[in-house]
């Protein structure tokens, strides 16, 4: 008989250790030991088993075939976007995000869309048949959907609103039983609602455990590998926002997608973390409505659709979201402060940015901030991690404090040093020509020191070298 042992392992981070403790070392997170029996194997039972496993077979370089995988198309052009161009066969796929944020909405959209023309598996172990029936009913259209405003529906019109036929629902959370489904019914596609409610039976360890987890993608990363079944799995979320489990689950899979967005608006967006078919970083942007998940084919136009012209404290940054020019307008608010230690308050920007572009202001352009309290807010809920956008928060609060409009066809381009210089960002010419697109007529950009081809026609692009030139530029004087 095998031996058997007991360890501690971090639920949140994967550390383990031989014995209980109430905060984890690695990751300091609070009462996350639990308890998980380990059944230890011998050596010769190893080596047996590992002989029994061995079919790898090296081959020379020339004699691998090398042709391009043939993509299976997704009708969603916002999805098959962040996919890469579609779904590659026999990948693993984990979709992450916030619950109630439309993870499993998205999916069964999704796999309403590719059941007319592939065999689809889809395992929940969260929700019964019926609850998916009746989503999958709220989301199809009627028989003759009304046109809404030229918005597209995600699933495309399905004639009379009719069910696919070759959608398979099951409630399940015994991965044994659901391979056995998958046997059974060999379709091209399988979703598994969620991975943390996946069980292998054969471990003591319950459902939701770092071993449970681990084992399971692993089952189904060989399912995926030695069929060409494309596997989707959805994963729940820690408060800080990571995907529940270690992070060699994120490591097991081909991609990781992030569904975001603030529960209260509208707007969601699917980004790329990881992708080994295509790149990484790139989203796409929904609608949540009451039939589902609506793209918005042109996001830049709808972030800016209630923008008041003309408003103290608001700039357009033109930011990079993977290989797709974005423009949000962020707003500035300052207050003179009530307290000795004046608030700094960013949403949807990194908070030791805007410590920087505070610092940078108050020292290198002579705005008085040390008393004054400083609110930074992009709007639609989106959350900017590139430099790009130094240049229009920066504006956004100079003009909140000088009480002076920033120009309302102006977008401000470009990363703030500490000197008070502007620096190029990337991507130039493919932000002014959304800009351009969006009938914006001037840039603020940074000085180019090489000027290897001109700017795009449409937009005049100015060109200035410091923080203080960019803000004499684009705020609106009042005398």
């Amino acid at each position: 008989m095998a031996k058997t042992y007991s360890q501690y392992v971090c639920q949140e981070c994967g550390r383990t250790s031989p014995r209980q403790m109430g905060r984890c070392p690695k990751c300091d997170s609070w009462n996350s030991m639990v308890e998980e029996i380990i059944e230890k194997t011998s050596t010769a039972q190893k080596h047996v088993h590992h002989s029994m496993g061995y079919r790898s077979k090296p081959r020379r370089l020339p004699e691998i075939s090398g042709d391009v995988e043939e993509r299976i198309p997704v009708p969603i052009e916002e999805f098959s976007r962040v996919l890469g161009g579609g779904i590659v066969p026999g990948s693993v796929v984990l979709i992450g995000g916030d619950p109630g944020i439309g993870k499993s909405t998205l999916l069964l959209q999704a796999m309403l869309a590719m059941a007319r023309k592939y065999t689809v598996l889809y395992v929940s172990g969260e929700e019964s048949d019926r609850q998916i029936k009746m989503r999958a009913m709220r989301i199809l259209p009627p028989p003759n959907p009304p046109v809404d405003g030229g918005e597209r529906i995600v699933t495309p019109p399905l004639t009379g609103g009719v069910m696919p036929e070759d959608l398979f629902l099951v409630t399940e959370t015994n991965l044994d039983v659901i391979l056995g489904h998958v046997k059974e019914v060999k379709p091209q596609l399988v979703v598994v609602d969620s991975i943390q409610t996946t069980y292998l039976p054969q471990l003591e360890s319950s459902a939701g455990s770092v071993t449970q987890v681990r084992e399971t993608a692993s089952r189904l990363r060989e399912l995926a590998k030695s069929t060409g079944i494309t596997v989707f799995i959805i994963g729940h979320v820690t408060k800080e926002g990571a995907i529940a489990g270690p992070r060699v689950l994120e490591h097991i899979v081909d991609a990781v997608l992030y569904l975001e967005g603030d529960l209260f608006q509208v707007y969601r967006l699917l980004r790329t973390v990881k992708n080994r078919y295509g790149a990484t970083s790139e989203v796409g942007v929904f609608e949540m409505r009451d039939r589902g998940l609506i793209e918005v084919s042109n996001p830049s136009e709808a972030f800016l659709a209630e923008r008041m012209v003309n408003a103290p404290g608001s700039a357009i940054a033109v930011t990079m979201e993977g290989t797709r020019p974005l423009l949000v307008e962020i707003q500035g608010l300052t207050s003179h402060t009530s307290f000795g230690n004046p608030r700094r308050t960013p949403n949807g920007i990194d908070f030791n940015r805007l410590l920087l572009i505070v610092a940078v202001l108050s020292r290198r352009v002579g705005i008085r901030l040390a008393e004054q309290d400083v609110f930074v807010n992009v709007i639609s809920g989106l959350k900017i991690s590139e430099p790009a956008a130094d240049l229009a928060v920066a504006a956004a609060i100079a003009s909140s404090v000088k009480d002076a409009p920033v120009r309302a066809d102006t977008v401000l381009i470009g990363e703030l040093g500490l000197s008070g210089e502007l620096r190029m960002v990337g991507q130039m010419e493919a932000r002014l020509r959304e800009a351009s697109k969006l009938g914006f007529k001037t840039a603020i950009v940074p000085r180019r020191l090489r000027k290897s081809q001109p700017w795009p026609k449409g937009i005049e692009v100015v060109e200035v070298r410091s923080l203080r030139e960019a803000l004499k530029e684009a705020l609106i004087s009042k005398e």
